[in-house]
This record gives C-alpha cells, structure tokens and sequence, in this order.
C-alpha cells in the first residue's frame, strides 16, 4: 500500500540546493529538510543570515554558499561545488524570488520590471538547467521544485511584473518537467497565497501580526492562517519519494485563495 504521508527521514542520504534558503519559505524548508536526514546547501545573497542558518543546523547536515542566481555562471559554479563536495545532487528547490511593489501597467518600472524578471525568471531557469544538468550527467532520478504563486494562474491589478514572472515559472515547469521526464527528473512547483514572510512584510510595510491578519481574509479556509511551514510541508512531499510519479504539477497552498 503506498504510503499516504511523507515518512520520518524521508530525504535520508539525499542532497539538496534550496535558493533564498536564508530567509521565509526557504529556511523553513531547509530546516524540514535538514529534519528528514537530507545535506543541505543553502544558496543565498544574505551572507549573514545564510551562515546563521546553516550554522544553527550544524556543518554536517548543511553549508551555505553565496549564489547570486541572476549570474548563471554563480549558478553553475554553486552546482558543481554541491556534486564536488557531496557526490550527486537528488533536489533543487528553486526559490530565490524578489517583489516589486505597486507595479500597474501605466505606472510600470521597465527597470524594476528588468531586475525582478533577472531574479524570478532568468535565476529559476538557471537553478532549473544546472541542477537538471547534473542529475543527467550523474544518473540522478532527482526532483525540482520551484516556487510559483497563487498569481501564477490568475491576474491582479497592480503587481505586474510579479504577476508575469509567476506565469513565467509555471511556463517553465510545465515544460521541463515534459522535457525532462525521459531522464527520470521530476519538475514541479508550489504555489502560496500571500503570507507573512521577511519580504512581503517588507514590502507592505506590515508586521508578521497584521499581514497574517490581513492575507487570511483572501483565504475561504478559516482556522488556519497560511505560514512558510505549510508552503515546506509541500515541498518536502514534491521532493520526496511520497509523489513519485507526480510531475509537472502545481501545487496550490493557498488556504483557498479567493481572488480579488
């Protein structure tokens, strides 16, 4: 019988790449990782809260490198210190994302609208072929994971260009995954509602307290306020052995996002 949930150490002897694994959703899924026996890399521009995290964790279960995922060659070279360092590469969990404020389409930032496109489209493509590279270049039947949106499959009046980058990321997942699925690699992605992390907190100028109140409220699913460690929950079931034969998938986390 197949095993209805993700198992104790379910990522036991395998190695994985999260990007903006310092902060949010990627420290938590690099903590839950680190938990199910997975090695650990986080790829970050946050030097500082990168070593904190990876230090809190212990050297034996992750490290931190410092990977700018809008230069490919920084992408590139962080894969190839992971397989050098450990043998194989079984995850990446591309999750590096930046956000723009208030982008409507009159009012739109083409340099803003540049920047993030270099973060959240050009940097996932590059996590995505690298990583693919050396699970085929290894043999690894690996599994990739991106981080898309809720506004991936849906508009919104401003957030423009954040809007178009997560169509973008499905767009890539979609055809990776079909690309791919002849080597064994699985590709899918998550897609979160908004929640409390660092950087919409940010963004809006809110504190934890009051995005959460606020985010609930485009949610239908009452009880339960959305956090990183639902959105890792999922990534750890994308990851592991529990959805083996799920691929090209997006998987909402979402609380049942209503849109406005």
């Amino acid at each position: 019988m197949a095993q209805a949930i993700v198992s104790a150490k379910s990522l036991q002897g395998k190695v994985a790449i999260i990007t903006g694994g310092a902060s949010g959703i990627g420290k938590a899924t690099t903590r839950l990782f680190a938990d199910h026996g997975c090695l650990v890399v986080i790829a970050d521009v946050q030097d500082e809260l990168g070593q904190r995290v990876a230090a809190s964790i212990g050297a034996d279960r992750c490290i931190y490198i410092h990977c700018d995922v809008t230069d490919e060659d920084q992408v590139k070279s962080m894969v190839e210190r992971t397989v050098r360092s450990y043998g194989h590469l079984d995850i990446m969990f591309s999750n590096a994302g930046i956000f723009n404020n208030h982008q409507g389409i009159l009012d739109l930032d083409l340099t803003a609208y540049d920047h993030l496109f270099a973060v959240n489209v050009r940097g996932m493509a590059a996590c995505v072929k690298h990583a693919a590279q050396s699970m085929v270049d290894t043999g690894v039947k690996g599994s990739i994971v991106c981080t898309a949106s809720v506004v991936a499959t849906s508009g919104a009046e401003n957030y423009t260009d954040y809007v178009m980058s997560k169509h973008a990321v499905l767009g890539l997942v979609r055809s990776a995954s079909r690309y791919l699925g002849k080597h064994g690699i699985r590709v899918n992605c998550v897609s979160p509602s908004a929640l409390a992390t660092p950087m919409s907190c940010k963004a809006t100028g809110m504190h934890p307290e009051g995005a959460e109140k606020v985010f609930s409220l485009m949610t239908s699913l009452k009880g339960t306020v959305l956090n990183v460690n639902h959105v890792a929950d999922a990534v750890l079931f994308l990851a592991s052995d529990a959805s083996a034969c799920v691929t090209g998938h997006n998987l909402a986390v979402d609380g049942g996002y209503i849109p406005r």
